[in-house]
């Protein structure tokens, strides 16, 4: 195998056999099933790889051992994926992605913020609830279709919900283009960072909370320079008209001069406190 190793559970699965010394076979004709798995000819016999969305496409009888080990492996948290020669299951491999402690932290941090957090996975539902629990994520939606990811964020937008799409991949692009704000890897495909309407520079999911405290932030100052900008005119225009010149109180070109520019100041110099945030 060469280019099908580079996916990183097919890697894991063949260091997994060079390290046990087993002797794996070349394999041909491979080709991508979308949502489902891949498929290649080894030694002539047509074998596709996949989870449970294989199963239920080509109809696969699976034996009660695969089936109690694929149960277990769901229980740990692990997918199952299964080894399939014509309609039957030939084997099962129990393959998991470590899950990140700056996940974790990004959840939490999210979570101090007000905002809920959601998961939109092809994984079966046993696995994605187990890692949602673990996460201590509010939402889990399992067993979605690469082509429905879109559908699901319309669905929490139906719900009376914004929704912020974090995303990488191909198949990411639909959902990331359909939130209300696409959130994009990029170190992920061309397509899904030209889809979102911001790109991270790194793979980090901290900064998904970092892009919500600067956002927040920006907007009050926003808010703080627009009320100084309209208070300062409210006060300095009717001065300048001359509406308290009765009492001796007029406010002279010169000095409306000088107030006009200090105020640009102090609005550019509130401004430049956002670079004290910390993030």
């Amino acid at each position: 195998m060469e280019s099908e190793s580079e996916h990183p559970i097919a890697r894991g699965i063949v260091k997994t056999a060079e390290d046990r010394e087993i002797d794996l076979p070349r394999a041909e004709g491979f080709r991508a099933l979308t949502g489902k798995g891949v498929a290649a000819s080894v030694d002539g016999s047509e074998y596709h790889i996949g989870g449970p969305a294989l199963l239920n496409a080509e109809q696969v009888e699976v034996s009660d051992p695969l089936r109690e080990a694929a149960v277990a492996a769901a229980s740990r948290g692990q997918a199952a994926i299964y080894l399939v020669r014509g309609a039957r299951a030939l084997a099962v491999f129990a393959v998991a992605d470590a899950i990140r402690e700056e996940s974790r932290e990004a959840i939490v941090a999210l979570h101090e913020r007000g905002i809920r957090v959601a998961m939109i996975t092809g994984d079966a539902r046993a696995v994605a609830e187990a890692v949602g629990r673990e996460l201590d994520i509010d939402t889990v939606i399992a067993e979605v279709l690469p082509e429905d990811k879109a559908a699901k964020v319309q669905q929490l937008q139906g719900e009376g919900r914004k929704v912020a799409m974090v995303g990488d991949g191909v198949n990411d692009a639909p959902a990331l283009a359909t939130a209300d704000i696409g959130i994009a890897i990029g170190v992920g495909t061309d397509v899904a960072v030209e889809a979102g309407h911001i790109v991270l520079v790194r793979s980090d999911p901290r900064d998904i909370p970092r892009i919500v405290a600067l956002s927040r932030a920006t907007y009050g100052k926003m808010v703080q320079n627009l009320w100084w900008a309209a208070d300062y005119n409210i006060v300095a225009i009717p001065l300048a008209a001359g509406v308290l010149a009765a009492w001796g109180v007029l406010l002279t070109p010169a000095v409306g001069a000088v107030l006009m520019s200090a105020s640009t100041v102090i609005v550019a110099v509130n401004a430049q406190l956002l670079k004290r945030l910390a993030l």
